[in-house]
């Protein structure tokens, strides 16, 4: 029986990345918000690799009776969980005097509050399999990011989610991080996050490509059994340097 993921946020970005990487070797289930057309045309796209080996659920993950809705939903899709993907994730700054309740619920929602609902929901289901867990977190869960104080304090939440999980969960089940550098750009440069000033201090001397962090996630799931309560930082060693 073929293993089965579920990554949250999975139609585009790094998301989709990780689907592809992990579709090599198992089931993969496409949560998505609003990209419903970008998760279909995936959705297609590795179901002509492999048939019945993907399929899309959407859902708002905005409360815990949603994330429940969506563990049962993805459970159902293939009969079982194996790996759980905490990928979906809200960024943007939060300047101080000018940050609001909605937005530190947005952040802390979509950063901390929902892979920790999404992991309770599933942990039952993950225990029976021996699964694991990957929570994509950010090398400023320790750095913190000029402007993006809330942004950062969730990521850190979730880094400590990560550890404390893996405790909890262990033995049965492994829950590991993973903390991109610089992978992919926002759309809009904001203060903390110019490109040029990020690349001249990357040791590497460049930005990196989703592949790696989608490497990154496959060799958690399937090629690192006795790693757990680990946070990868795949940056180029820019962590070094900051």
């Amino acid at each position: 029986m073929m293993p089965t993921a579920l990554i949250t946020g999975a139609a585009a970005r790094l998301g989709r990345a990780v689907t592809e990487e992990l579709h090599r070797d198992h089931n993969v289930i496409v949560h998505y918000r609003h990209s419903a057309e970008a998760a279909r045309a995936l959705v297609e796209r590795l179901n002509s690799k492999r048939p019945d080996s993907a399929t899309a659920i959407q859902s708002n993950l905005a409360s815990a009776a949603e994330c429940e809705q969506l563990a049962q939903a993805a459970v159902s899709a293939f009969g079982h969980i194996d790996v759980l993907v905490n990928n979906a994730s809200a960024f943007f700054p939060t300047p101080i005097g000018g940050a609001n309740e909605e937005q530190w619920d947005t952040l802390i929602g979509s950063n901390l509050k929902t892979p920790f609902f999404l992991c309770q929901a599933l942990a039952p289901k993950l225990q029976a399999r021996n699964g694991c867990i990957v929570n994509l977190v950010d090398i400023h869960a320790e750095k913190p990011m000029p402007q993006h104080t809330v942004y950062c304090a969730a990521k850190a939440g979730l880094a400590m989610l990560t550890k404390s999980l893996a405790r909890e969960l262990a033995p049965d089940v492994r829950v590991n991080g993973i903390a991109p550098g610089a992978i992919l750009w926002p759309e809009q440069e904001s203060e903390g996050y110019n490109k040029e000033q990020i690349l001249a201090r990357i040791p590497l001397g460049r930005s990196g490509d989703p592949r790696d962090i989608a490497q990154t996630a496959r060799f958690l799931v399937s090629f690192a059994p006795y790693i757990t309560g680990q946070i990868l930082a795949v940056d180029g060693g820019r962590s070094l340097n900051m």
